[in-house]
């Protein structure tokens, strides 16, 4: 295993590694959303847009999930999962499909998988101040992946009944929402998440499910990143679990 220029090793504990690099490298949505999706045991699992694959890392390091697919249209976070996954031995356990999500349809088995999960772009196309990176405007911008493209891939890759999981910002809850359902995915559980008491919330975790009775939306409460305090709540001591305890 060979890291390139600008590439480094993470650790995600319980003995899981990952590379990640300034290009390709995750947040605290990354982590909130792998946790809010939570497959269970015997799920296959499909995670669109899956960058440096932390999602399917996270799962695997947590003996969730019996299979992920990931799919990813940048040759070069491919590699570097490819790599992570013969680093930590996980052949056979994570798929890396170096595709475009609108082609999953085509690549992969449809109606196959038990959750599909996405952290997409969070700026509609042409909004927002572009980055000169082209990896910055594919993961920022709709501009290869929009909601629409999300919502259409997991009607065709999720079996009945099955799980769409996503994260955004508030001001797209009505965009993601439409979506949803326009293609057949009932929105089901919602969580907004705000940084402290005293803020706004900054991210919504979102689930629908695939051909779901219409209504029914279970809205969870508030998750708190810090306390008033400004210290990290119990709850997200208890996400980041593993993950840099050391720092916690």
């Amino acid at each position: 295993m060979v890291l390139l220029e600008k590439e480094r090793i993470e650790f995600l504990g319980g003995g899981i590694k990952i590379i990640v690099s300034d290009r390709h490298k995750f947040w605290t949505d990354t982590i909130l959303l792998a946790n809010f999706a939570s497959p269970k045991k015997d799920d296959i699992a499909c995670d669109l847009g899956s960058g440096c694959g932390t999602i399917p890392l996270i799962w695997l390091r947590n003996g969730l999930t019996k299979r992920v697919d990931a799919v990813e249209i940048q040759e070069d976070a491919c590699s570097m999962l490819r790599r992570s996954i013969e680093l930590n031995s996980l052949e056979g356990r994570i798929q890396v499909y170096n595709e475009d999500i609108r082609m999953t349809g085509d690549i992969l088995p449809r109606s196959g998988y038990d959750l599909v999960v996405c952290n997409p772009p969070y700026k509609a196309s042409g909004t927002g101040i572009v980055s000169s990176e082209q990896s910055d405007v594919i993961a920022r911008h709709e501009s290869l992946c929009t909601t629409d493209d999300v919502t259409a891939a997991a009607n065709v890759l999720l079996g009945f009944g099955g799980r769409l999981c996503m994260c955004q910002r508030p001001e797209r809850l009505p965009d993601v929402m439409l979506s949803m359902r326009k293609n057949n995915i009932e929105p089901k559980r919602l969580r907004f998440v705000q940084q402290r008491p005293d803020k706004a919330p900054k991210l919504f975790l979102i689930e629908g499910r695939r051909s779901g009775n219409p209504g029914g939306l279970k809205v969870e409460p508030v998750l708190f990143i810090e306390g008033e305090n400004k210290e990290y709540s119990e709850e997200m001591i208890r996400i980041y679990g593993k993950y840099k305890e050391e720092y916690l």
